[in-house]
């Protein structure tokens, strides 16, 4: 409602004191006022469907003969990029989990594996969640992971991850209960393990170091970005994270290049 008021008292302003001269160009100034403010675009996105519900209101009512506001186009959001870890951070969580699982604890060892998993392979917490123990290769190391749509995909991991795994499926058997079934991760009661619990454990363990706070997604921006910044092809990043279409891993690239730049401003002499 204070959208359309603020709205309806920009139209005053310009001389449409009757909501029959109502046209495009009265909504376009509005919003232009409004980016002239310094607003943000997501409130003027919100504040442009607020019009466009206001004018289909006014002529379903018969107070307009058309609708100005179906020509009224919303400003796009900024993509924001996503966050990631630093390698040196990275390798600082993954050390801290590694000393945290010293003291041979099922849940420690637990935890260390599912933070070198989820790094090496950039899985999604949902995906991991879901990992039984026969979808593991051990001599192979790599994960049958089945993605949205139940679209099945093999992703590879690396020396460290399957130590991790190793050091885990050593113990997991003392956690095991009824109804364990065929998990690959086991919560503290036994049950296969869910999505909060790790998301606590990723939380956990790298607010255990001085590094940016990261989501298990966060993690998988990370193993993406580090992958491109390694060399790999966008097509192979795209089959390891199972994305559909390869616009959405190109978000990546983007994340790589302001790294770059930032690099460059930071040690070029005549940046």
């Amino acid at each position: 409602m204070g959208d359309v008021t603020d709205l309806i008292d920009h139209l005053n302003r310009l001389g449409h004191d009757e909501l029959g001269s109502l046209d495009i160009r009265g909504l376009r100034s509005w919003l232009a006022k409004q980016q002239s403010l310094g607003k943000a675009r997501s409130t003027m996105a919100r504040r442009a469907t607020a019009a466009r519900v206001f004018t289909a209101w006014a002529q379903r009512t018969g107070r307009i003969a058309t609708d100005p506001g179906a020509l009224l186009a919303s400003p796009k959001a900024h993509k924001t990029l996503p966050g990631v870890l630093g390698q040196a951070d990275t390798r600082a969580v993954l050390d801290a989990a590694a000393v945290a699982a010293d003291d041979g604890s099922p849940l420690g060892l637990r935890d260390l594996a599912i933070m070198e998993l989820l790094y090496a392979t950039g899985i999604r917490v949902g995906e991991l969640c879901a990992l039984d123990l026969d979808e593991v290769d051990r001599n192979r190391r790599v994960v049958r992971v089945f993605g949205k749509g139940r679209k099945e995909r093999s992703v590879p991991y690396g020396v460290p991850a399957a130590e991790a795994l190793e050091s885990w499926l050593a113990v997991r058997a003392r956690l095991v209960r009824d109804g364990s079934g065929a998990a690959l991760f086991l919560g503290a009661r036994g049950g296969r393990i869910d999505q909060r619990t790790v998301r606590r454990v990723v939380h956990a363990r790298i607010g255990a170091v001085d590094a940016p706070d990261m989501s298990p997604h966060g993690l998988r921006h990370t193993a993406a970005t580090h992958l491109l910044e390694g060399g790999a092809d966008l097509r192979s990043v795209q089959e390891l994270l199972g994305h559909a279409s390869l616009a959405t891993t190109q978000v990546y690239t983007h994340v790589s290049s302001e790294r770059l730049r930032a690099a460059y401003q930071q040690a070029h002499p005549r940046a």
